[in-house]
Formats: C-alpha cells, structure tokens, sequence
C-alpha cells in the first residue's frame, strides 16, 4: 500500500482545513489512520477509521475532527483549529483492525504541514 497525503496549510486559530491521503494499491480491509508529531515530541494518534467504517479518535480532537474514508481515500476534516494542533501530519494504513499506536501501523505517506497560528 502506498499512501500520498496533500492539504498542507497555514490557517489561523478557530480556523477549518481538510487533509486527504490516498492509498494506491490494495488498501481493501485496512484500517486508515492519522497520526501527527510537533516538533520535538514522539508521532500522535490523531484519529482511525477501521474498513467497517468504525471510527476512533483522540481526546484532543474530539468534536473538532472528522475522519471519513471513500474506499481507498481517508480525510480528516480539521475545525476549530487551534495552535496546539500544529504539526506534521501523517496518514497510516494497517489490517490489524482500530489501533491507536503507531508501532501497530506498517505504512505510512509522507507527512503534510498543519500550522496554526494564533
């Protein structure tokens, strides 16, 4: 599974942006996922959506984030935008099943910049 990730932006707090990563290749049955790392800091679940369409997300997102997928093509719809959410995000794919730890996912697309500012 190969993954491309695009969205990148600079958008200021209280502000909306939507990422998009799509996974070429045989994606059926995997679990899609995001992750985000800051500078300085370890890789952060973001929010999973399973093949099921069964959803997870991370208590800071919640409420702020959506995470849609459309067969091969995950989306994170980003509102309410705050500083803190400024990192490089990542999307992941794995067939484990709803996982929220990186070590659990096998691959990754490049990461998109989401920069917030206040």
């Amino acid at each position: 599974v190969q993954l491309q990730a695009s969205g990148e932006g600079l958008v200021q707090a209280g502000g909306s942006l939507r990422l998009s990563c799509k996974a070429s290749g045989r994606s059926s049955g995997y679990t899609l996922a995001w992750f985000r790392q800051a500078p300085g800091k370890g890789r952060e679940f973001v929010a999973a959506t399973s093949w099921s369409g069964v959803t997870e997300y991370a208590e800071s997102v919640k409420g702020r984030f959506a995470i849609s997928r459309d067969r091969g093509t995950v989306s994170l719809a980003m509102s309410n935008l705050k500083p803190e959410d400024t990192a490089v995000y990542f999307c992941a794919a794995q067939r484990i099943g709803l996982e929220n730890g990186p070590e659990n996912y096998g691959y990754w697309g490049q990461g998109t910049l989401v920069t917030v500012s206040s």
